[in-house]
């Protein structure tokens, strides 16, 4: 294609305005960047072609990306929350973690993990004052090759049983985690530890997210679910989730994120039955026990 330069760059319109932005890319000294920025560019105007752009629906778009930053804080991502409400983050964690098959699939991360949780020894209850039925989790970090995983770091977050993560508290500070903790695989490459059972919960629609959801005329659910993210050496980093067998919203996950391969069986247990702490428990309980595959780097 011809240069657009001369009195053509002067009268750029629908037509060539593609190509001439392209070229002012031209001298990108980062051939990655150069490269996401044409293709950026052609897919961008072409949608802007597609449906036949308005300049009163490009400004309301403007407004409402100024709107999602404007919601961003240090324990909400309202930016990752609309890339997952439209497949884009389930999209790229796929493309970007293809495993062997014996490995526990990549999911999306999620708008509500903080750094620096506590660190707790195995067998510590991480569910603080939330009410729920007690869930008691057994984690064994392995390798694709069956082989048990000592000293993997373990991040483990996830809401209470009303929907809510912690830092969805207006009063919450770093002082009141609760829910979220850091762990060390033992010996056997294990993780135990106590919680609530999880449930199915809306993702934060305060924002412009709820009011696309609610313009497309979508729910905003998503599956019981226990955030784990695995760091081993010598093993690549794996962000997943692990759902409740049966939940109603499986089939429908408002950001995407369900694999077969991360739903877990949290078994039911009667008042009086022995957990697996040795105690027994005056109320019902769950135990969820799940072996993750660690894909090699």
């Amino acid at each position: 294609m011809a240069l657009i330069k001369g009195s053509v760059a002067r009268n750029l319109n629908e037509n060539n305005v593609t190509q001439a932005v392209i070229e002012r890319f031209a001298n990108t000294p980062d051939a990655r960047l150069k490269v996401i920025m044409n293709a950026l560019t052609r897919h961008l105007h072409e949608f802007a072609r597609e449906v036949n752009l308005t300049e009163e629906e490009w400004y309301e778009g403007i407004k409402f990306l100024t709107a999602t930053g404007h919601k961003c804080t240090d324990t909400r991502q309202e930016f990752i929350l609309l890339s997952d409400t439209i497949g884009l983050s389930q999209l790229v964690c796929a493309q970007s973690n293809k495993r062997d098959q014996e490995a526990t699939e990549q999911t999306v991360f999620g708008p509500f993990h903080i750094e620096n949780a506590p660190k707790l020894a195995n067998g510590a209850d991480i569910s603080g004052k939330r009410k729920g039925d007690p869930c008691y989790v057994n984690a064994l970090i392995k390798s694709v090759a069956d082989k048990p995983i000592a000293n993997a770091q373990v991040d483990i977050w996830q809401a209470d049983a009303e929907g809510f993560y912690d830092v969805q508290d207006p009063n919450w500070t770093p002082a009141k985690m609760e829910l979220r903790a850091a762990f060390t695989s033992d010996a056997r490459g294990a993780v135990t530890f106590r919680t609530i059972k999880p449930c199915a919960y809306p993702i934060p629609t305060d924002g412009p997210v709820g009011a696309m959801l609610k313009a497309t005329n979508r729910h905003p659910m998503r599956p019981a679910h226990i955030h784990f993210m695995v760091h081993a050496p010598g093993f690549e980093k794996l962000i997943t989730h692990i759902f409740v067998e049966g939940d109603e919203y499986l089939d429908s996950d408002a950001v995407f994120g369900v694999r077969s391969s991360c739903i877990g069986n949290y078994v039911r247990h009667a008042e009086g039955e022995p957990t697996p702490d040795g105690k027994k428990s005056t109320v019902p309980f769950y135990t969820l026990d799940y072996t993750f595959g660690m894909q090699p780097v």
